[in-house]
């Protein structure tokens, strides 16, 4: 049982296959399972195993298994899955941000916005495999989330491990409490879903509540116009997260209001830095809220951050970047970043482009990588 609506079974597409032979022969998901955050292109090696950027990848292989339904990708879903299962630190009660198969690390920290995509991924792998092991793991990640990282005001983006002491904030958004945490908010509806567990869904209401209070004002915290890029990636979370509730007047607002200030925001700077994930994030919230009824889709404007998105994939006689996609440009050059999410992120959005284009139903926003 698929998470989502399935996708009709077909032969992958040309891009879509190469993708996913990347996620399986790339050697970035390394042999115990988890996925490295990266692979850096020039010095030929991997960073650091990423339990986020495994999740990440479990549902991006999901996602190519309820396409063709090849049991490659749902076997190496399953071993980044279990990956994650034996990540969480049973000491600390909380999914640490990395993981090293020696347990030496150079930081030890849990990061709210991780546990959401971990137990996300691991929700719709139960529902792929029947494993008990995936919810009650995705359950412990739900409530790390309520019990940890929620505090009188807001949410404390970071935690070190063991004490769980929140880490000081700055102007980075990743350390900060903004809209963009909705997306991991989502795994709490998710988990109230499953469970019925009134809790999860009030945690994820006072999320929503406030996103919808903030997220008008979120470019304003960056002064500098190089960083909206990155802005724009994190907006994107916000705005794919909202669909979720689309049915709502203010959400509907919110995403119109929403769509036009991120491609406004793309178009502009995207000469200086482009993200191939942020085209991406773009397209899908386009598809789904035209599919919800929410906001009529610009075609012309979906049609060039397709081609934006697609021109990312990287061709190679080398088995370690053929088929993934790059992660940016910067004034003209090509990052030195091959990037499971930015692959993970653009086979999903075109995917849903070509579903579009062929008149195919698109599958159902639970769905989102």
């Amino acid at each position: 049982m698929s998470l989502s609506t399935p996708v009709t079974v077909r032969s992958l597409s040309p891009v879509l296959s190469r993708a996913g032979q990347w996620h399986l022969l790339s050697g970035i998901q390394e042999a115990e399972g988890g996925v490295a955050r990266y692979h850096y292109i020039s010095e030929n090696r991997n960073a650091r195993v990423s339990t986020e950027i495994t999740g990440y990848t479990v549902s991006a292989l999901l996602e190519l298994y309820d396409r063709s339904c090849e049991d490659s990708y749902l076997e190496a879903a399953a071993r980044g899955g279990d990956l994650l299962v034996k990540a969480w630190d049973g000491r600390s009660s909380a999914m640490p941000f990395e993981w090293s198969a020696s347990g030496v690390l150079p930081e030890h920290h849990s990061y709210f916005f991780d546990n959401g995509i971990i137990a996300r991924a691991l929700l719709r792998l139960w529902r792929a495999t029947g494993s008990q092991q995936y919810l009650d793991m995705a359950v412990c990640c739900g409530e790390s989330m309520s019990r940890d990282f929620v505090n009188r005001h807001d949410i404390h983006p970071i935690l070190t491990l063991p004490g769980k002491c929140p880490v000081a904030r700055d102007a980075r958004w990743s350390r900060s409490s903004d809209c963009y945490q909705l997306k991991s908010a989502l795994a709490w509806l998710d988990l109230y879903e499953v469970t019925g567990n009134e809790s999860f869904r009030s945690e994820f209401e006072w999320t929503l509540e406030r996103a919808l209070q903030t997220h008008g004002e979120f470019f304003d915290h960056e002064p500098q116009n190089h960083r909206i890029m990155d802005r724009l990636h994190a907006y994107g979370y916000f705005l794919e997260a909202i669909l979720a509730v689309s049915e709502r007047p203010e959400v509907r607002q919110a995403l119109e209001e929403g769509i036009e200030r991120e491609a406004a925001h793309l178009r502009a700077v995207r000469h200086e830095f482009e993200r191939s994930d942020a085209n991406a994030q773009l397209l899908r919230v386009r598809l789904w809220a035209d599919a919800q009824g929410a906001v009529a889709l610009n075609q012309e404007a979906a049609a060039q951050e397709a081609r934006w998105a697609a021109a990312y994939q990287m061709e190679s006689e080398d088995p370690r970047l053929d088929g993934g996609f790059n992660f940016g440009r910067r004034e003209g050059v090509l990052s030195n970043y091959s990037n499971p999410v930015s692959t993970a992120f653009c086979l999903q959005a075109l995917a849903l482009w070509d579903d579009y284009q062929q008149g195919l139903p698109l599958a159902d926003r639970r769905s989102l990588i």
